[in-house]
């Protein structure tokens, strides 16, 4: 993305899900943040791989068409931290 205030390119991460799918006989890769931004590899690598080259089009295409490009927000509850009182 381009950072307005210095004009610089600002590199966002997105959450990607990678799970082996056996109706597919391989692995799907999504982003929960860009709806059906999703990819399928023969190994997880390659369902990155390919889920990255959809993000740019994603983007790509949403800008294209003036449409918002969501920040990033997805964070499982796996890399949530609570606190527990004792």
């Amino acid at each position: 993305f381009q950072n307005p205030r210095r004009g610089s390119v600002v590199r966002v991460r997105y959450h990607v899900n990678i799970f082996f799918s056996e109706e597919d006989g391989g692995y799907i890769a999504d982003i929960p943040d860009l709806a059906h931004c999703a990819a399928f590899g023969e190994t997880p690598e390659q369902a990155l791989g390919e889920v990255l080259k959809a993000k740019a089009v994603w983007i790509e295409a949403a800008r294209a068409e003036g449409k918002p490009v969501p920040p990033p927000s997805f964070r499982p509850v796996i890399y949530q931290v609570t606190t527990v009182s004792a």
